[in-house]
């Protein structure tokens, strides 16, 4: 099955470098690359053109100007240019495992959207990848994170399980099944069908928003985060708002108690439900509308 893999990215161009040289060398081979870029500067530009020649990989750049957080908009605008019938979505700070778009491919359910995580990295361990560390599958190896600084916790149990305790945790586990943006696949007709993300949204809980929608449209989450894994480079947030949290959250309850299952500031602009927009009928007020 072929997947497109949409990698959002910001003004990170060394840690993009690590997540691209990755897919370099996974198992599973149809798939196309395409970077969702929320206004970077050239650097950026010319790791993915470094990497395209370097690895052979083919990459799309998809880049809107900076103009503050808007992951939203830009990964939409990746979701509309995909040409992939299944989506995998991550994010360029999360190194994916040798097997990692196996495993989506492999897990892969209609009326599904899968839920993995990411083992979370320090700073000293981050610092410490290099791309031969990458190319030798080094960078997910518990031995060599161990021996780098990594401590023995529940993340590190994710790299070590084998893929019958790995199904096992995933069955067992309590951790619900979210949308979490680094580490997600879905059908794209289903993401259609809710109009992709809100775009009202800046940094905290837009996915989470997102995979709400999925599920009031029917689209059940089904956990991976044990046999899906990558680990996630440290790196800081300046970009977190306190007055933005605020207004995620309340356009989140409001998700949540209307069961919505359109996004009226998403893909499609103007449309109030997925018929209106299938049928060309726009609204003259974009409003919520549980469709």
């Amino acid at each position: 099955m072929r997947v497109s893999v949409i990698i959002s990215t910001y003004n990170s161009p060394d840690w993009l470098s690590h997540v691209l040289w990755a897919y370099a060398v996974q198992t599973h081979h149809d798939f196309e690359l395409i970077v969702a870029d929320d206004g970077s500067t050239f650097e950026t530009a010319l790791a993915i053109q470094r990497v395209r020649q370097e690895a052979g990989l083919a990459i799309r750049h998809i880049w809107h100007e900076h103009r503050g957080f808007r992951k939203c908009a830009i990964v939409n605008k990746a979701i509309l240019a995909a040409s992939a019938d299944y989506l995998l979505f991550t994010d360029g700070d999360c190194i994916p495992r040798w097997d990692f778009v196996e495993q989506h491919v492999r897990l892969a359910e209609r009326r599904c959207f899968l839920s993995g995580g990411a083992v979370r990295l320090p700073a000293a361990v981050s610092q410490a990848v290099t791309t031969r560390h990458i190319l030798d599958r080094q960078v997910t190896e518990p031995q060599w994170l161990a021996a780098r600084g990594l401590a023995v916790g529940k993340g590190f149990f994710r790299l070590t399980a084998g893929q019958g305790m790995a199904w096992l945790c995933d069955h067992l586990t309590t951790t619900r099944a979210t949308f979490n943006g680094g580490n997600a696949s879905a059908w794209k007709d289903d993401i259609l069908r809710v109009n992709g993300f809100d775009e009202r949204m800046g940094y905290g809980g837009e996915d989470r928003e997102f995979g709400q929608r999925l599920t009031n449209a029917g689209v059940c989450g089904k956990q991976v985060r044990h046999r899906a894994v990558c680990v996630h480079l440290d790196h800081g947030r300046g970009y977190v708002e306190p007055a933005v949290l605020e207004r995620n959250f309340a356009i989140r309850s409001e998700t949540l108690r209307d069961r919505a299952t359109w996004a009226p500031y998403g893909i499609h602009k103007g449309f109030v439900s997925f018929e209106q927009f299938r049928w060309g009928t726009k609204a003259a007020t974009p409003t919520r509308s549980a469709a």
